[in-house]
This record gives structure tokens, sequence and C-alpha cells, in this order.
């Protein structure tokens, strides 16, 4: 790839940002794509935040992806937000627009197009999540903007359980929806707690389970008892993707559902992304593939 005086430049802007998979993923879709464009990751402070975004207009940029700690923040110095953006109440996309910057959140969208080619698809259906974080809120406002039927949220007994519970009551009544909160309580994976019965009877009632925390991440633990049993055609899936089988997939699969990483909310939110800026696809089956192994090989360096 040649950076020419026609360049035009895409970041992300997170702290921490130095393991961020985002440069990986678009560079290699500005070369597959033959566009003119770099894309970069910038570790930047809370106070340098609304510089930033306006650069965005001043270089003419094609835009910024937000990641944490700024998703909420970065809202605050939009022209215009999209009614995903506005409902979840944060971004990970900015884009410049005739002059205006545009924040999108293509986090829920991501998710749910990585699901097509199983295919599933969420309208009328009944789905689980567990966690209440940022990528929870993406897919339950997602979903509920999609048509699910009904949502079911199991979540931490925490100081943000409230809060959490207040913003889902919130979004049932905006989206005239059924989403449900229940707690998720802390116990060994492999007991029974005192809502077990309930998780049970919510997980046998949807077609997609999905593991929205980051419970897994150390390759041992589990989000949920172990002795909880899988429905005959449930898809299930976790948002972790540096860990290509979290021990949660390794359960699943061994019940015989149809299981999937967070690779394809990753490159499928990027792509919606790619798509805002450029107007132009992304070759995501070829850059999830191209992902995968790069993944593969960090593994096999960590072992």
């Amino acid at each position: 790839m040649e950076i020419s005086g026609f360049t035009r430049m895409a970041a992300v802007v997170a702290r921490p940002i130095n393991h961020s998979l985002s440069p990986f993923i678009h560079n290699l879709a500005f070369e597959m794509t033959g566009l003119d464009g770099v894309y970069l990751a910038w570790d930047i402070s809370s106070e340098d935040l609304e510089d930033i975004l306006t650069n965005v207009k001043k270089l003419n940029m094609f835009g910024l992806n937000i990641s944490m700690p700024y998703k909420q923040k970065a809202m605050l110095a939009m022209d215009e937000l999209t009614e995903s953006a506005q409902i979840i109440g944060a971004i990970n996309t900015v884009a410049l627009m005739n002059g205006k910057l545009i924040g999108h959140n293509t986090d829920g969208i991501g998710f749910f197009n990585s699901l097509e080619k199983i295919p599933y698809h969420v309208c009328g259906q009944e789905i689980t999540i567990l966690g209440g974080g940022g990528a929870a809120m993406a897919i339950i406002v997602q979903a509920v903007l999609n048509g699910a039927k009904k949502v079911n949220v199991f979540a931490r007994r925490s100081n943000s359980y409230e809060p959490l519970k207040k913003k889902l009551n919130e979004l049932s009544v905006l989206t005239n929806s059924k989403i449900n909160l229940f707690e998720l309580a802390k116990t060994d994976a492999n007991q029974k707690d005192y809502n077990f019965h309930v998780l049970q009877e919510k997980i046998t009632q949807s077609s997609l389970l999905v593991n929205a925390t980051s419970i897994g991440m150390d390759g041992e633990s589990m989000p949920l008892p172990s002795l909880i049993c899988l429905s005959k055609g449930i898809v299930v899936v976790d948002v972790i993707y540096k860990i290509l089988k979290t021990p949660f997939l390794e359960w699943s699969e061994n019940q015989g559902a149809l299981s999937q990483n967070g690779i394809g909310m990753l490159v499928y939110q990027a792509a919606e992304s790619f798509k805002i800026w450029t107007g132009k696809e992304m070759p995501v089956d070829e850059i999830q593939a191209a992902l995968v192994e790069k993944l593969k090989l960090n593994e096999n360096i960590r072992k």
C-alpha cells in the first residue's frame, strides 16, 4: 500500500489501544478494495478527545472508530446521531458526511449481520443474553429494532444492576418490546444456583443464547452453570474473539449447538463502519479468514 497526497485517513481512538485488531482489518480492506486510505490507532487522553474529533473535519478524514473509554463522551461532539446510537447511548463510529460529524453504533448491526450466513434472523424470535455492558446493550437494542419477540437479559448483581434495569425498562417502553432482566447469580459454574430454573427456562424458550460478558477470557471460566441444557437448534454466540474457543463455546458445541465466536461481530461491525465511510463493501470472508489465522498465530505464541 502506497501513501500518496490523496490518501485519506481513518483511525481508532481509545486508551489503551496498542492491541487493537482494527488497523489489521481496515488496512487490509483498503488494500483489497483498491481504495487510497490508511487506518491508524491513536492512544489519546480524555482531554484530547474533543480536538481529535474536530480534526476529522479539518483533515477531511473518512472518520473514526471510538473504543473504550470514550464511547459515551464522543457523543457530545456529534452534529447528528443515528437512532440506534441515541438509544444505546454510545457510539463506536464517527463519519464525516457533508461537513457534519455523524455518530453511529455498528456493534449490534455487525452482530446480527454476522449471523445471516447461518442463517439466523432475530425477527419474531425470543433470545437470551448474558451481560449488561456495552456489547450487550448494542445487541439488545438492535434485537428489538430488528423485531425480536422477547429479550431475556441475565446480569450479575452489582452497582450497575439497578441502572441497567431502569435503562431496559425505558427501552422496552420506547420500542414497545418485551425485555426482562434477571439476576445471574455468582456461583460455581458446575452448580445450580437459586435462579437456575429461571435461566434454564428462558434458554429453553430461546433460539439464540449470547455471552456478552468478558467471562471466559481467561480460558477457564464459564458465565453460567454447565448443568444448563441447550435445546435442539439453538444458536450460541460468545462475543469474545481473542480466544477462538472459550469454555462457553466448548460447552455449547459438546451439546451439539451451532456455535460462533466473536470474530464475526468484530469483522461485521468493522464492515458496517467501512461501508458508512467509503460506500464500499468490505470483503468480509477473506478478512475474517486472515484474522482467524492471525489470532491462531497469536495463540501459539502465547503457548
